[in-house]
């Protein structure tokens, strides 16, 4: 799905990633390329590259990976419709997904105003590159290839070839995400009633400090936020865990994925390129730490959207077009 949103969408991510110095309209661009490709790896990665060549500037770099960061949980979003024709089950679903939004929405709304006036993560970012990096260029070969991408990688090579079109590739995805997703829930319910949910919940779930661990380590080593976050959308959704449970472990997530654009930074060898990565990765550390004693309200909010489910099934894919497509788009174009 997410090679077929790159070959329809990624040209015109990379194009409108320079559309603007305003870090206002920066921020929804980094929400709409993200939402377009449905990978904040791709897009910070890009980022990293125009600091690096000199075509975009530090400070207008961090605009957009902040936009990215909300713009990676549109994937929740869409797998959590694949519980849509059970309306409690596709509640809890749906709740679960966007707790990720919520979370990456108030860090944003939080740090956004802070950088725009004292530019409070360039300034750390920059400090710790100094302190470790001494000269103004890093030489270093280190890379890291995901095994999951080394799994995908010759069945998305063989359904690429055979389905050239990249909305017909992108149809196909989709009914092959749902056809899954509709077997892992099936294979979930029953264990729901056995002793595996009190196996999961006393290994992985046991405390929180447990949960946000595998999130991080899970998350660096698939290099893909968005796949580590929606695969638990369906234990919430068969009622296996609850928001306060996976609370911890999105957010281990969210600093696990940072890892990426580190990586693509240390390979680029530019220190500008290298800040850029590092300021991704204080924004997730810095909200992680700053919202995690206050998760109530992100709950809250989260199970206060999630009501809307019960009362109509089409007000969450209104919430996803309106919050991923359509008002960065206006913002960005109008």
């Amino acid at each position: 799905m997410s090679t077929s949103f790159k070959m329809f969408g990624g040209d015109f991510a990379e194009s409108i990633v320079l559309f603007t110095s305003n870090p206002f309209v920066a921020l929804f661009i980094g929400i709409l390329a993200t939402s377009m490709v449905q990978s904040s790896s791709f897009v910070t990665s890009i980022v990293v590259g125009l600091v690096a060549s000199g075509c975009l500037t530090l400070t207008g770099a961090i605009p957009i990976v902040l936009g990215a960061n909300i713009g990676t949980t549109i994937t929740n979003a869409i797998v959590s419709i694949t519980h849509i024709s059970k309306k409690k089950e596709f509640k809890h679903a749906f709740e679960a997904a966007i707790l990720h939004d919520i979370h990456n929405t108030i860090a944003v709304l939080i740090f956004f105003p802070l950088e725009i006036t004292f530019h409070f993560l360039e300034k750390s970012s920059l400090f710790i590159i100094n302190l470790f990096f001494k000269s103004p260029d890093i030489a270093s070969n280190l890379a890291f290839s995901s095994p999951l991408n080394f799994i995908l990688h010759p069945s998305v090579a063989f359904f690429t070839h055979i389905l050239v079109n990249p909305i017909i590739l992108a149809i196909v995805s989709l009914a092959m995400l749902f056809a899954s997703m509709g077997c892992f829930v099936n294979i979930l319910k029953p264990l729901a009633k056995t002793e595996f949910r009190e196996i999961l919940h006393k290994s992985i779930f046991k405390s929180p400090k447990r949960s946000f661990i595998f999130g991080v380590c899970l998350t660096a080593i698939i290099q893909s936020s968005s796949v580590t976050t929606s695969l638990i959308v369906p234990f919430v959704g068969t009622g296996m865990l609850s928001l306060e449970a996976i609370y911890p472990y999105l957010i281990g997530a969210n600093i696990g994925t940072t890892i990426t654009a580190l990586l693509a930074a240390l390979a680029l060898g530019s220190s500008a390129a290298l800040a850029v990565a590092m300021t991704h990765c204080l924004f997730n550390v810095f909200s992680s730490m700053l919202i995690y004693p206050i998760r109530s309200i992100p709950i809250f909010i989260s199970r206060k959207i999630g009501d809307t489910a019960l009362t109509s099934r089409i007000i969450p894919l209104i919430y996803v077009i309106t919050i991923f497509f359509l008002i960065p788009f206006l913002i960005i174009f109008v």
